[in-house]
């Protein structure tokens, strides 16, 4: 799967998601700053957004310090359903009933070992069908 991943701020969480991503057999791509300088949230988040309602990338992943800002600029982009999960069952959920595209992550809160818990949630689980009438109208505001 093509995933794009970004970041304002580069740190051993982000290092540690792209390289369990392309550990797990996905192509990685990478929008924020490769050092230590810093990106504005939402221009990354814009960024990554745009290349997951375009189909250049299947899915996204974003961080920022607390995954709120993020969160709320992917979630400006038409076709983009951004999820905030800072849990396993939480990005489960994101995937299965709201067919989340985009998964938002806190630098501040989020530990590594939380990190692949909610990398094996998100990846695990598939849309539910029962959901399918509410995504559908979840689309519709997009227009």
């Amino acid at each position: 799967m093509r995933i794009c991943v970004g970041t304002d701020q580069r740190s051993y969480l982000t290092d540690l998601v792209v390289e369990e991503l392309k550990r797990r057999g996905h192509q990685v791509e990478f929008v924020g700053p490769i050092t230590d300088e810093t990106y504005p949230w939402p221009d990354v988040a814009r960024t990554v957004g745009e290349k997951v309602a375009g189909g250049q990338a299947e899915q996204g992943v974003l961080f920022c310090w607390t995954g709120t800002g993020v969160s709320m600029a992917a979630n400006k982009v038409p076709g983009v359903r951004a999820a905030l999960c800072g849990d396993a069952e939480t990005a489960r959920g994101a995937r299965a009933w709201n067919d989340a595209n985009v998964l938002c992550l806190s630098l501040r809160a989020t530990s590594p070992v939380i990190a692949k818990e909610i990398l094996d949630a998100w990846f695990a689980a598939e849309p539910d069908p029962s959901e399918a009438e509410n995504v559908r109208r979840l689309k519709e505001m997009d227009t």
